[in-house]
């Protein structure tokens, strides 16, 4: 097969902003991350194993180049010790760990600093999807209902049958493959539509291509490991120590918190005046969408603020017509946004796959994510998940 990741800003966006954070307050922590494949039929060959090292063996030779370090330091956010840092950068094969182990056939953990192993999870992820389709199927029959079901999409957003609003491209990790979704970023953003607006895509180098907005802020491994990392600290004020270390690094900028890592309930209770003006908006990633944002909208108005200035940005299992919708039952009580993955990048005849890489050590300890819904979580100790959820359940009820 050809070379898959081709550059290594071929990552989401919120990498590199978690990275400048973690490169200047963290740059001493280690992290393990763990491939889960949630698919129940699905199996990787020996050929397939073979390939994803192969492919993840060339992603680690890729290094910056000048016009690459160049865009990011054009994005108001980055420092230029950050890009000095990028510029000696380079992934390291020595961090995986690949083997044809456990119930798909395929195991891939990654350990090292967290500034190294956090910039993994996107490009390894891309890669074994990649692999797996163009090794399963045919390929040019996939590329083929590809193009029919995105012309479709499209079709009824330039009708204006569907009004989305500011809606982007989130699907790096679960592409079927780079050249769909190129495709599907060049197609969208090429086209003009009445009431829906394409704002960009978390893929930074086809932002850089296409010259539109690399999209995104925050992941759960942010929270996780500021909030788990640090053993003196109690897992249930994860979402205040993540905050607080975000605004010491942007301030107002970039301002786009997570709300579901230890239940949004938890969330609110540090999410108080100060963070809620500072942030411009929240993220939605679990959880009945329409229960969550009549729940952040009360919030923000029990603290005199008003929730037409915030943004409420959805991205949980989106397709256009849950989005339509979203956009109709909010639109007149905040801003939304909508960061549309697979439903963009990997829509096809044939169903996507529902692999993950997550966080599942820091600095030697456990660390999870109690979700707003069973399932989304990835802990491989169940007492610490407990022990999590106990000190979540004591603050909630104190």
């Amino acid at each position: 097969m050809n070379q898959i990741i081709n550059s290594l800003l071929e990552i989401d966006t919120y990498k590199f902003s978690m990275g400048q954070a973690i490169y200047h307050q963290f740059p001493s922590y280690t992290t393990t991350w763990s491939f889960k494949c949630r698919n129940n039929d699905v199996h990787f060959t020996h050929e397939m194993v073979e390939e994803i090292r192969s492919q993840i063996r060339a992603y680690c030779e890729l290094k910056f180049d000048e016009e690459e370090l160049q865009y990011l330091k054009g994005i108001t956010w980055f420092k230029s010790s950050y890009i000095d840092f990028l510029r000696l950068w380079h992934p390291r094969y020595e961090d995986f760990t690949i083997t044809e182990e456990g119930d798909c056939n395929l195991s891939i953990e990654t350990r090292g600093t967290w500034l190294n192993t956090s910039m993994y999870e996107i490009p390894t992820l891309a890669i074994v999807n990649e692999v797996y389709f163009r090794m399963r199927y045919n390929y040019d029959e996939l590329m083929d209902s590809f193009r029919r079901r995105l012309q479709t999409k499209c079709d009824r957003i330039v009708s204006g049958e569907l009004n989305l609003g500011a809606f982007s491209e989130f699907g790096l990790r679960r592409r079927l493959s780079a050249e769909a979704q190129e495709l599907a970023v060049r197609v969208l953003a090429e086209h003009k539509y009445p009431d829906s607006v394409f704002v960009g895509t978390s893929n930074v180098y086809l932002a850089k291509k296409y010259n539109v907005t690399p999209v995104g802020t925050m992941a759960h491994e942010w929270i996780m490991c500021i909030g788990q990392g640090n053993h003196k600290h109690n897992p249930a004020y994860s979402n205040w120590y993540a905050l607080d270390h975000w605004v010491k690094e942007y301030g107002i900028l970039n301002g786009t918190a997570l709300t579901d890592a230890i239940t949004t309930d938890c969330f609110l209770r540090d999410f108080q005046l100060t963070y809620a003006t500072l942030f411009s908006g929240v993220r939605h990633d679990s959880g009945d969408p329409y229960e969550w944002g009549d729940k952040m909208i009360a919030h923000y108005e029990s603290l005199g603020i008003d929730p037409k200035t915030k943004t409420l940005l959805f991205s949980d299992s989106l397709d256009f017509d849950r989005a339509d919708k979203l956009r109709t039952y909010f639109k007149d009580r905040a801003k939304v946004a909508f960061g549309i993955g697979t439903y963009i990048a990997n829509d096809t005849d044939v169903p996507a796959l529902n692999i993950v890489m997550k966080t599942t050590e820091c600095n030697g300890q456990d660390v999870a994510k109690i979700s707003d819904v069973e399932g989304k979580g990835m802990c491989k100790n169940p007492e610490y998940i407990k022990y999590v959820q106990r000190c979540i359940d004591w603050r909630m009820s104190h």
